[in-house]
């Protein structure tokens, strides 16, 4: 009986060993496709997820796959991280693993272009130190009530975020808190400024003329490139620290007879 469990327990592990290896090996495979189609100078970070990967692969569909590359260079922007999560993919084995044509059918497609605080702070120019904050309604009302723009109240709270950095004001490097609107159009993200404080977010409001010369050095537009496999951009928001413009798409195919990349 010992005998039995320890041969049943050494079987179960060479068989873990086996898919986990297969799974590598057909992650490498659509890791080199993705690179191809989203156009990427190195290999993306891939993730078949699911276990166990032999029953998918036999039956060549996979539930979810992950997509990830970080630090890349989007026009101005030099450090977007880009992430796409592939639902009810079709791949054949033979293809996966083939030295042939490839080709993947995905049902439906989430994707995402990550825009860090350094990047924006880039852009900003005039700015330092910048980070980026997400709001709540709380945090809205309790700008309100401390003499913000009333509208502010009603305003979705994933349609704004607080800006915070270093600035010159009269002369000394001052830091300044702006509530800015985000806004999505044309695949292109603007900033716009709302709410300005000195000395941040519980300071008192400055005047409107104080207010007007400080408010275009937290105006941008940013153009984060296109999204990962012709996602249509058509959600922004501010999230740990980021900006994140997302989109989804469905009936995409990757690979043989695929749109090249853009």
């Amino acid at each position: 009986m010992k005998r039995l469990i320890v041969g049943l327990i050494v079987l179960v592990g060479v068989l873990v060993g086996v898919d986990f290896g297969a799974a590598a090996l057909a992650e490498s495979a659509v890791s080199r496709q993705m690179r191809e189609q989203i156009g990427l100078p190195d290999d993306p970070d891939v993730r078949i997820n699911g276990f166990p990967f032999v029953t998918q692969a036999l039956a060549g569909r996979y539930s979810s796959i992950d997509v990830s590359a970080d630090r890349l260079q989007v026009g101005e922007l030099q450090e977007v991280e880009v992430v796409a999560v592939l639902r009810d993919v079709e791949a054949p084995l033979s293809e996966v693993l083939g030295s042939g044509p490839k080709s993947l059918r995905v049902g439906e497609a989430d994707g995402t272009v990550r825009v860090g605080a350094d990047d924006v702070e880039r852009l900003l120019g005039s700015v330092d130190r910048l980070r980026i904050e997400s709001l709540d309604a709380d945090a809205l009302e309790q700008a309100v009530e401390d003499g913000a723009d009333a509208s502010l109240a009603d305003a979705d709270p994933d349609t704004v975020a607080r800006l915070v950095g270093t600035t010159a004001v009269l002369g000394e490097d001052t830091e300044v808190s702006a509530i800015v609107a985000l806004e999505l159009a044309d695949g292109l993200v603007r900033i716009v400024p709302r709410d300005i404080r000195v000395g941040g977010p519980d300071a008192p409001p400055l005047p409107e003329s104080t207010q007007s010369a400080l408010r275009d050095r937290f105006t941008v537009e940013i153009d984060p490139g296109s999204l990962p496999l012709q996602v249509t951009p058509t959600e922004l928001r501010a999230v740990d620290g980021v900006l994140e413009i997302s989109g989804r798409t469905t009936g995409l195919v990757l690979g043989a007879g695929a749109p090249a990349a853009s």
